[in-house]
């Protein structure tokens, strides 16, 4: 038996502040498409936006459902959105900022385990990392380098010869 450990870098922003313009301008996207968010059941509101290498920003929001699984979240809708409009061109990065309507989300969100998936599915299709950057309303921003960083040991089509 061997045991080994796996292991990323987390870049934490004290602020929006810190980003680069271009940071900064894909993170008020998704805080901009997290305000349209449709959330009346959990009052958590979700914003994403995908960075493409044509310059490109896709935006999406978290969008529920009574039927709770029917919904979709925001990471979901803008990455499938961008692999809709925009097939074959790669995605380059993703921001996401989430709020809720009876807190302050004051503390990054990351990417659910179905999002984590997704992302994943684009990452290994297009055979480059997607740094993603995370937030909540106020504070800190996250950044992690790739999904495998924060989904280690993913599922992908290679499994499925």
């Amino acid at each position: 038996m061997k045991k080994k450990q796996l292991t990323f870098d987390l870049t934490v922003f004290e602020s929006i502040d810190e980003l680069s313009s271009e940071e900064k301008a894909l993170m008020n996207a998704a805080v901009s498409a997290r305000k349209n968010a449709y959330a009346p059941y959990s009052n958590f509101q979700v914003g994403a936006a995908v960075l493409l290498e044509n310059g490109e920003t896709v935006i999406g929001n978290n969008q529920e459902n009574a039927s709770y699984p029917s919904g979709l979240c925001a990471e979901r809708v803008a990455i499938f959105y961008a692999g809709a409009k925009y097939p074959g061109v790669t995605v380059e990065a993703i921001a996401i900022s989430a709020a809720s309507k009876k807190y302050v989300v004051d503390a990054p969100a990351a990417p659910c385990g179905n999002c984590r998936q997704s992302i994943s599915e684009y990452e290994f299709k297009q055979k480059k990392a997607i740094p993603i950057f995370m937030m909540g309303e106020t504070g800190e921003v996250h950044k992690c380098n790739s999904i495998g960083d924060i989904l280690p040991l993913a599922f992908n089509n290679s499994f499925l010869k």
